[in-house]
């Protein structure tokens, strides 16, 4: 068998709301989801679905074009290979996370098993926590989104925030509050997504703590800060997570040399073979990882993880014209049965749909704000979208 070719679809996920953080929130409801089709000689196509763009695909395409599909791990590395003078960070570690689980989800549908059972997996449930992107809504709307979730079992959530300290504490007790009919002593994270410097973080965290037991925080200070990020660590009784925006097995090592992590991350449009790895990197570490975004094939590798702590789960939906066998429910992700990753796409629907702006603008959460970590009293943030937005 012979990789031929492939298709690239764009569709939109719909979440009935906006969706951000500290840095910005999205323009409308809808937001654009990638979607790569590898096909083959033998009729076999592999599929993968994500959030992030897929820049210089016809780069990297020919490191797989050719190649027989079940030799995944070596074809991870040969893409690596192929851009290795220009390197592979940003959104072209993005195309390469995408081939890769298009190519497993292709070696999963020749066995005729779904991928979680190729790869090792013993159960197909997958411990998950809530995690609603809710920085734009009001505290009503953050209430009733945290109820949904609640009411498919969840009692581990994390909530958006970093400008203004109160409403942070406000927001934290108001999910403690939705979650604890599911458990009587939730599980609370919070995410700042890089917005501090080190001392801040401290400080901020700090007052938080004073009222709310927190399991971790997210992204305090940049993602490389390997010293602010241990530091940060020191200062707080909250353990530090961090790696869902490093692009490569090579950057967790300054963090992990730093001892500057409690849960290790990443993210789940990265390929399954990177998770892997960073999986074990992490073990080697006694350290526990907790996938991030849009999870529907990286929650498959996530079984054979001995240290696999959590996933994210952003939605109870799924994109516009892809259905998924798994499904969300007793708190966490529960995989089917059917081949492969278990992902069919509706391609003519995808074709009929009308895109909306999303996140892509100026002003969305992808843009870091010019006062971004710079910030002494909590300002109000100019975005699309904003209206609801908390941190004055």
């Amino acid at each position: 068998m012979k990789i031929t070719g492939y298709r690239e679809l764009v569709t939109q996920h719909d979440w009935g709301r906006v969706v951000g953080d500290v840095n910005g929130v999205s323009v409308g409801t809808r937001t654009d989801f990638h979607v790569l089709i590898l096909t083959t000689d033998e009729g076999y196509e592999g599929v993968s679905v994500g959030a992030s763009p897929l820049v210089d695909l016809d780069r990297v395409f020919p490191a797989v074009e050719g190649e027989d599909p079940r030799s995944v791990t070596a074809l991870y590395d040969r893409m690596l290979s192929r851009v290795f003078k220009s390197g592979h960070a940003g959104g072209v570690f993005a195309t390469i996370g995408a081939l890769d689980h298009a190519l497993w989800d292709l070696k999963a549908k020749m066995a005729e098993e779904p991928l979680w059972r190729m790869l090792g997996g013993r159960s197909r449930y997958v411990p998950g926590y809530a995690s609603g992107l809710e920085f734009g809504l009001s505290d009503d709307e953050v209430e009733a989104l945290y109820g949904r979730f609640a009411a498919a079992g969840f009692s581990q959530a994390k909530v958006k925030g970093g400008l203004d300290v109160e409403d942070d504490v406000r927001r934290l007790l108001l999910v403690r509050d939705v979650l604890a009919k599911n458990s009587s002593q939730p599980a609370l994270m919070f995410d700042a997504n890089e917005s501090w410097h080190r001392s801040q973080a401290v400080r901020h965290v700090r007052r938080i703590e004073a009222e709310i037991d927190l399991s971790w925080v997210e992204e305090p200070v940049r993602r490389w800060d390997a010293k602010g990020l241990a530091a940060v660590r020191k200062g707080i009784a909250a353990g530090v997570a961090s790696g869902e925006n490093l692009t490569g097995l090579e950057q967790y090592r300054p963090l992990l040399d730093a001892d500057a992590l409690d849960v290790v991350q990443f993210n789940g449009g990265w390929g399954i073979t990177h998770a892997l790895r960073v999986a074990a990197a992490a073990q080697l570490n006694d350290l526990p990882v907790s996938p991030i975004g849009f999870t529907a094939s990286v929650a498959h590798a996530t079984t054979v993880m001995p240290n696999h702590l959590t996933t994210e789960v952003q939605d109870l939906g799924q994109p516009l014209g892809v259905q998924i066998d798994q499904t969300v429910g007793e708190g966490g992700i529960l995989l089917g049965d059917m081949a492969g990753a278990g992902i069919v796409v509706d391609e003519a629907a995808i074709a009929q749909l009308s895109r909306t702006p999303g996140w892509g603008t100026t002003g969305g959460p992808h843009v870091r704000p010019t006062r971004a970590g710079l910030r002494l009293v909590p300002e109000e943030p100019t975005v699309p979208g904003g209206s609801g937005l908390v941190g004055a």
